[in-house]
């Protein structure tokens, strides 16, 4: 879906690299890595691993997924780390085999699965990584995709922190049957889903073979993605070159700074990023893209985190 665009002054930027010409020396410094994450490794191992495999200082995951879970998980390596707090939060998407320990009609099935969709209350499970009590979580979306005797195969659209293994309990309170999760993976992970370049460990392990020992770095580009491609779910600002120094220096961006901008609303994070498209900082939208594009003077971004390196 293409986004609405705002464009106050066009002009032609000539500071910063767009993701697509980062080198890639700059890409194992700064990048991000869509993983297929096994089965029985957990998160934390698996960015172990790509710590390892490259080798880098740091490598770390946005989002856990259990041991028993594969699927989508984006690990950033390098100064790439401090961004996975900002698609902590993105929507994710499953597909997950539930087994429902009774016979159930199919028609009664899809009727309960309805009352599933909307706001919905969970009270996460024993084992988890957050406090446990009850909290308000969102399904955007369930589709049934097949159901064989009491196998029930379906895919899961949600906000990020639902717990699908007690969604599938829940749902067989509901119909009074009871019910378990038996497989789950995870195909979409805010910005990354199985169609974005994901890799597996091996692939990336053979793509630093190549590049290391053959000087091919073909398969690696493959595999390392540019910063600004885990921020795709955020709405964009385009900043003037001048610009720039001041938000490195630590100040908040003001409309004056502002070339063109992506719709947003206020209270939501916004990627600040060069004409060519490097990213420079994410912040919090102090008024809407409407606001901003009708005003002339204020402050427009509250910025949180500045990546790109402060110069004089």
């Amino acid at each position: 879906m293409t986004k609405q665009i705002f464009v106050k002054k066009k002009v032609e930027g000539e500071f910063g690299i767009s993701p697509e010409e980062k080198t890639t020396e700059t890409l194992l410094k700064y990048g991000i890595i869509n993983i297929d994450k096994l089965k029985g490794p957990t998160s934390h191992q698996t960015a172990d691993y790509v710590k390892k495999i490259i080798p880098v200082k740091k490598a770390g995951h946005s989002g856990t997924l259990d041991p028993a879970v594969t699927g989508v998980q984006p690990i950033a390596i390098g100064r790439a780390t401090r961004i996975t707090h900002f698609f902590l939060t993105a929507p994710k998407e499953y597909i997950c085999l539930i087994y429902l320990h009774k016979n159930v009609e199919e028609k009664v099935f899809r009727e309960t699965i309805t009352k599933f969709v909307g706001k919905i209350q969970q009270l996460p499970p024993i084992k988890s990584a957050v406090k446990r009590q009850v909290r308000t979580r969102e399904i955007y979306d369930f589709e049934i995709l097949e159901i064989k005797d009491r196998d029930v195969l379906f895919r899961v659209k949600c906000q990020a922190g639902t717990y699908i293994r007690k969604l599938c309990h829940d749902i067989g309170q509901e119909l009074n049957t009871g019910a378990h999760m038996v497989e789950l993976r995870r195909t979409q992970a805010g910005p990354f889903g199985e169609e974005d370049n994901l890799v597996t460990l091996n692939d990336l392990n053979d793509a630093i073979h190549y590049y290391k020992e053959e000087k091919n770095d073909k398969f690696l580009r493959h595999c390392i993605q540019p910063i600004e491609n885990a921020l795709r779910h955020l709405a964009k600002c385009w900043i003037f070159d001048t610009t720039i120094k001041s938000l490195t220096h630590g100040r908040d961006l003001g409309i004056p700074g502002i070339s063109k901008l992506e719709n947003f609303k206020k209270g939501e994070f916004v990627a600040i990023v060069t004409l060519k498209g490097e990213l420079v900082a994410i912040g919090e939208a102090l008024m809407s893209a409407v606001e901003v594009n009708m005003k002339d003077k204020g402050l427009a971004v509250d910025v949180k985190k500045v990546f790109m390196e402060a110069f004089e």
